[in-house]
């Protein structure tokens, strides 16, 4: 059994409380809370209520990580999810990665109120993946895929090798999820970086192709894969500050609306 000493700064979750706003957060595959930590507690300075948990066989050890289904990630972030939403009139989903990946479900199964995502995944380009089912059984790890962060000295807490049996998982995880895309009405954020030695732009033409609800997209010049953690991570920060308040703002003022008067079946309006 994996055991987590208590002082390890990847493992744990993050919760800041606010109040009626409130942003369910994920990181991403191999990695851990730490990656998305600094975000999250911007959001809660901002007055955010927010969750940030500890996906399942992540924060352990990659052989944890290698018995875990990805119904079990997305199980940890739909719970976070109600969770805030007993609390929160209103509700935002945003990741990094799969995390992205795991938001975007979120906003396709949940009546979200927006999604905020950080170089999301939705498709692998590496040729192994089309038998990464067989390949997992004579091949246990793969190289890991952690740090692709161009500001120096930055640690995203992520596994020193990739399972290669969740390799199969996040295989799954992405093409279920992509059936579910069209669905989501609530608007979308995307940053993006220029330079990402992790995902290609692949994954983002098949957002935007997929995708009908509002969708806008910043680049970012400074910053590689996990964006969070780089140059760039201020203004990702505060945009999507401004992106909550201002979606939060055309809610409110829609909610707002007096309801048109039932005069009987005759007098409504169809």
């Amino acid at each position: 059994m994996n055991t987590v000493p208590d002082f390890s700064p990847f493992a744990s979750s993050f919760t800041g409380s606010g109040p009626s706003v409130g942003v369910v957060m994920c990181h991403g595959f191999t990695g851990s809370p730490h990656s998305m930590r600094p975000w999250a507690r911007y959001l809660a300075e901002e007055g955010f209520a927010v969750r940030l948990p500890l996906l399942p066989g992540h924060g352990t050890s990659w052989q944890d990580m290698a018995t875990r289904r990805w119904q079990e990630w997305h199980h940890a972030v739909d719970s976070a999810y109600l969770e805030l939403q007993a609390e929160c009139d209103y509700v935002f989903a945003a990741g990094l990665s799969m995390g992205g990946t795991l938001a975007l479900r979120i906003a396709a199964t949940r009546p979200v109120a927006g999604t905020i995502v950080v170089n999301p995944g939705l498709i692998i380009d590496d040729p192994r993946s089309a038998v990464v089912g067989l390949l997992k059984y004579v091949m246990k790890t793969a190289p890991a895929i952690a740090n692709d962060i161009r500001k120096p000295g930055m640690d995203e807490g992520a596994y020193p090798r990739t399972p290669v049996a969740a390799g199969h998982e996040l295989k799954k995880l992405y093409k279920d999820t992509q059936v579910l895309l069209p669905r989501i009405s609530a608007p979308v954020r995307v940053f993006r970086s220029s330079v990402d030695h992790v995902m290609s732009d692949a994954s983002i033409r098949q957002l935007r192709r997929l995708v009908t609800a509002p969708l806008e997209l910043t680049a970012l010049e400074n910053s590689y894969h996990v964006a969070t953690l780089d140059n760039d991570a201020p203004g990702i920060f505060k945009a999507s500050a401004e992106f909550i308040r201002k979606t939060v703002a055309g809610l409110t003022t829609e909610d707002s609306r007096p309801a048109l008067e039932d005069s009987g079946p005759e007098g409504r309006h169809q």
